[in-house]
């Protein structure tokens, strides 16, 4: 709060924040000359899930930042003038019904939202696919995106993978982090680069206590264990190779559930034995706050993004803690893990096709991908993503760990997965955490059970 009061009287007060901002020695334009590309004409409009319209400041760094109307004047509207873009920005709280009501009575052609709403509004036809257009846009290379977000990923594909609705805008990042310094106050030997879940508890167990140097409580492990997406969950299934269910979203009445097989024990008993470590609050999502920072006092940190650490190296030049906090792939066999993708998608009934189109693909584009990374900390999607400050290590191993992702049926999209088998896993971690774990069989015979029964009784 200081930094920003100090950055907004440092803009005399015959100026607005967007003259600030433009002060601040950034390009919207990404250093890319701008040129008209086409006359063609139209209006489009676009509803966007949580984006920032206007000029401001970023809490985390104190850092100007560039509104989306901004940039968009000076891109967009120079290469196509004749196409109209109405901008409507929804906060992420009430954004699935706002947008579902928006699609169902037409009053959005473009949106950027959630992965998991992406899945269900294709399955309800309220999104147009886009391989048409694709196919016969040759200025579009569909190869430049993450090959497992772009094709592998619910958020943009079809239940049987046949058909592309969306095309991938941000990436979530979730990776396992490890404070070295921690490791070597306890003299333990730091990650591998694809550590298992095996390695993670074993280690975890060493500094869980009275640090040996500097006497403090330390915690082994942390997660968030009320994920309302099951993130760590869904990579322990992929590291013991329990694969939950098989079929196909499209014939979700088929689906065939192996909740309580042994590989799916071997995930709730690794959940048993890690709930004992971290600090309380992690039940609640509560208790790293210091993680990333210098009073950090948690070993691992599971799922993690690494965005403390880079808002104070951006704020404070603070290298000692980008050397100190190390990123690792996620638990997945090939280092993979649960990949959130937010895409940008078209409605069924869009107005203007081909319009729409542009717009859609300039808000996916390497151009927008740099300026949403460089004013939001946004993630992209794509390959060659060289924009990346080269400090930035959380956001590269994002990258990789994206590159290897895929979806399974142990995915928000899933929609038993997230009204039941969430809650229930997220349950089973509060009673572990407090010493009361329920049978691990039993537990996962029940959750067997009422996934059947929810499957037999779909229409």
């Amino acid at each position: 709060m200081k930094k920003w009061l100090l950055l907004l009287l440092s803009c005399t007060l015959v100026f607005t924040l967007a003259a600030c901002s433009e002060g601040s020695g950034k390009d919207v334009t990404g250093g890319v000359e701008i040129k008209q590309v086409s006359d063609m004409k139209g209006t489009v409009r676009v509803a966007l899930a949580g984006w920032q319209l206007d000029n401001g400041i970023n809490a985390q760094t104190g850092n100007p930042t560039i509104g989306l109307t901004e940039y968009m004047d000076k891109t967009f509207k120079k290469m196509y003038p004749n196409i109209k873009v109405e901008l409507y920005q929804i906060p992420w709280e009430n954004v699935k019904a706002k947008q579902t009501a928006m699609l169902m009575s037409g009053d959005a052609d473009v949106l950027y939202t959630g992965g998991a709403f992406a899945s269900q509004w294709y399955q309800d036809g309220l999104l147009r696919d886009l391989d048409d257009l694709i196919k016969e846009d040759t200025s579009f290379d569909p190869g430049i995106y993450l090959d497992g977000i772009m094709n592998n990923s619910y958020s943009t594909k079809s239940p049987d993978g046949s058909k592309q609705f969306g095309i991938p805008a941000v990436l979530g990042r979730r990776m396992t982090i490890y404070d070295k310094k921690l490791f070597s106050d306890w003299g333990v030997e730091g990650l591998t680069e694809k550590a298992t879940p095996e390695e993670i508890l074993e280690k975890a167990k060493k500094m869980t206590g009275k640090n040996p140097k500097t006497g403090e409580q330390n915690y082994g492990v942390y997660w968030s264990g009320n994920s309302l997406n099951g993130s760590t969950f869904v990579a322990l299934t992929l590291a013991f190779g329990a694969k939950g269910a098989e079929g196909s979203l499209k014939d979700v009445k088929s689906i065939k559930w192996h909740l309580n097989t042994p590989e799916m024990v071997k995930v709730m008993e690794w959940l048993k034995e890690a709930a004992k470590l971290p600090p309380a609050g992690f039940i609640t999502a509560q208790g790293a706050e210091n993680f990333g920072l210098e009073k950090n006092n948690i070993a691992i940190a599971l799922d993690s993004t690494g965005g403390a650490t880079m808002n104070e190296f951006i704020a404070n030049n603070n290298k000692d803690l980008l050397d100190r906090f190390e990123p690792v792939m996620n638990m997945g066999p090939k280092g993979e893990g649960w990949v959130a993708v937010d895409p940008f998608v078209m409605a069924k009934n869009a107005k203007d096709v081909k319009a729409s189109w542009e717009v859609l693909k300039f808000l996916t584009s390497p151009m927008t991908q740099k300026y949403t990374y460089e004013n939001f900390a946004m993630t992209p999607t794509i390959k060659q993503a060289d924009f990346v400050k080269p400090e930035d290590k959380y956001v590269k191993k994002a990258l990789d760990i994206a590159n290897v992702g895929h979806s399974e049926l142990m995915d928000e999209a899933n929609p038993f997965y997230m009204s039941d088998i969430v809650p229930a896993v997220n349950g089973f971690i509060s009673k572990a955490a407090s010493g009361n774990a329920p049978d691990i069989q039993q537990f996962l015979d029940e959750l067997q059970d009422r996934a059947e029964k929810w499957s037999a009784n779909l229409k």
